[in-house]
């Protein structure tokens, strides 16, 4: 708390302290205003507090040390004119209880996170926000409910009520537009539709490349650039950046002006994507948000649906169909980082035949030995390591000097105050979401005891034989090994921010053993490289991650040489 009240008096200060509106008071009364919404409301309130003005609370809620205090309660049927009440009881990150928040001037705003019923295939019924536009975002996810921020006192030594009234709907998104080079391509999945009860749609960014239309004649490889929500084709402009435009800095990487690199590296690419020598090739971006998450981790999951079999069963087929791809494994690749690197191992593993290579950077946890820091298998706590007379808490996060923002449990805790039953939205949540069997009640199995860590060893058990990327390799091999050869490639920092390194250096003793084939890949380490180090050893991260759509395509047309069939159409797409 040190520091704290230099920082409230130059708030109060600030020209960009909000309209006040003093009160003291223990409890948080949040209503929902009267006019222009929905009859009712099913959901998730979250109510947050903060010191700092300069933003929108909403917009300050993270899991580290600095971020924000938080409370959330589930909302059913509640009606214009209703409210919730956030007191002593309900919990709340960093601080557990309302009683437990020092006393002292903040800002205030509560969001009303709207969840749909989905009546599912098997007869569950479940309540989860559906995915609107935003990917999965709270925050701006349209159709949800916020309140205006305003300021308060507050001390939970006193008796009293604190109003706060959610009165503003976030308008929805309008689906982008096609231009020369970036076509949308929307595709309802008939698997997940009749999974989830209702129309589910699959979206795709697809860059086309220079002179598609003009060359009817041509059919090309597909390349799958996974990852989150992309909102737009990511990393491609066809205009110069502007020398004058405003620097927006990035704390992350220590640069001043990092949108001016960024444009300059999206202008880069588009000179190089419309070069002579440049192959002519496909790349998506894959809109596949859920009621989970931002995407679906591009696999087949109890709670999820059948999303593995519907991207690369249904949607790539029509989307190849659509732009001429030439539909066959030989021809599509994938690759990605973070969570993208998981999908891109997890699809090449799992669908072997349908493609020729998967170039997966720092991806999520591989080998479930190392979740992050946790052996799901043989630990039994996934937030403390514990000795005969003491405990150390299991890190997050932290920097390449090691330096830790926030722990498994805080990470955890704060995922739990912004929704139960898996529906935070955030990094352990999906996880569990997608790997978890599906309970009773229609939700997914806890992994562990979201307040106390306590691991279940049978939910433990179903990941490792479904989804534990390393060990389905391993038990497979026989049968995975030819199909493989060649086509897996790994790249990691050492120094990974999430420890993700960990899980790869299990991951490549299996793979250096292998026999009857040799993988005949590569893994290779960022030395002190913090998330997501891709493969380039000559750059930092700040440029590199930028640069997914030419790193890998000497290594792509290699590929495509080795394992191309005969007869194969290697000529029509290499137009110049």
């Amino acid at each position: 708390m040190r520091g704290w009240t230099t920082v409230r008096r130059g708030l109060l200060a600030s020209a960009l302290v909000m309209a006040a509106m003093p009160a003291a008071a223990e409890n948080f009364r949040v209503e929902l205003a009267g006019k222009g919404l929905e009859r009712s409301y099913d959901g998730r309130v979250i109510l947050i507090l903060t010191p700092d003005g300069k933003t929108e609370p909403r917009f300050q809620v993270n899991p580290t040390f600095k971020g924000a205090q938080i409370f959330g309660v589930n909302v059913d049927g509640l009606k214009p004119g209703q409210a919730t009440t956030i007191a002593p009881g309900v919990f709340g990150f960093p601080a557990k209880d309302v009683g437990q928040v020092p006393a002292g001037t903040y800002y205030v705003q509560a969001v009303l996170h709207k969840y749909d019923t989905y009546n599912l295939s098997n007869g569950k019924t479940v309540k989860l926000p559906a995915a609107r536009g935003a990917g999965q975002n709270w925050r701006m996810e349209p159709g949800n409910v916020i309140s205006k921020p305003m300021q308060i006192t507050f001390d939970p030594a006193k008796s009293g009520e604190i109003k706060v009234t959610l009165d503003t709907v976030l308008p929805p998104i309008a689906e982008p537009k096609d231009t020369e080079f970036v076509r949308y391509f929307k595709f309802r999945s008939p698997s997940l539709s009749k999974f989830w009860g209702r129309d589910v749609f699959i979206n795709a960014h697809v860059l086309v490349p220079r002179d598609f239309d003009k060359h009817p004649e041509a059919r090309y490889p597909l390349v799958v650039f996974h990852g989150h929500f992309p909102k737009e084709f990511g990393g491609f402009r066809t205009t110069p950046p502007d020398p004058n435009e405003a620097c927006v800095p990035s704390a992350r990487f220590g640069e001043p002006c990092y949108n001016r690199i960024e444009a300059q590296e999206a202008y880069d690419f588009y000179q190089k994507w419309i070069s002579p020598d440049f192959p002519r090739m496909l790349i998506i971006e894959i809109d596949h948000s859920n009621p989970y998450y931002d995407d679906s981790y591009a696999v087949n999951s109890e709670n999820l649906g059948p999303y593995g079999d519907a991207i690369t069963h249904e949607f790539i087929p029509a989307l190849e169909k659509k732009f001429r791809g030439l539909g066959q494994g030989w021809a599509r690749f994938t690759y990605g980082g973070s969570t993208g690197g998981w999908e891109a191992l997890a699809v090449q593993v799992k669908y072997p035949d349908e493609y020729n290579g998967a170039f997966a950077a720092c991806p999520d946890p591989i080998d479930f030995r190392q979740m992050e820091v946790t052996n799901i298998y043989d630990d039994d706590n996934a937030y403390w390591r514990y000795g005969p007379f003491g405990r150390v808490p299991k890190p997050a996060h932290r920097d390449y000097l090691g330096h830790v923002t926030h722990t498994a449990e805080m990470e955890n805790h704060w995922e739990l105050v912004l929704g139960d039953k898996s529906r935070s939205g955030a990094q352990w949540d999906i996880w569990e979401a997608v790997y978890s069997p599906m309970g009773e009640d229609g939700y997914p199995k806890r992994i562990w005891d979201k307040k106390t860590g306590v691991i279940d060893k049978e939910v433990a058990a179903y990941w490792r034989e479904n989804y534990d990327l390393r060990h389905i390799m391993e038990r497979d091999w026989q049968t995975l090994g030819p199909k493989l050869q060649g086509k897996v490639h790994i790249y990691v920092g050492d120094m990974d921010n999430y420890y993700l390194n960990n899980a790869v250096y299990l991951t490549e003793d299996f793979l250096k053993k292998t026999k009857n084939p040799h993988y005949d890949g590569e893994v290779k380490y960022g030395d002190r490289d913090e998330h997501c180090w891709n493969g380039d050893p000559n750059q930092p991260n700040a440029i590199s991650r930028l640069r997914y759509n030419t790193m890998y395509v000497p290594k792509i047309l290699k590929r495509i040489e080795a394992a191309a069939p005969a007869g194969a159409d290697l000529t029509s797409w290499r137009y110049r």
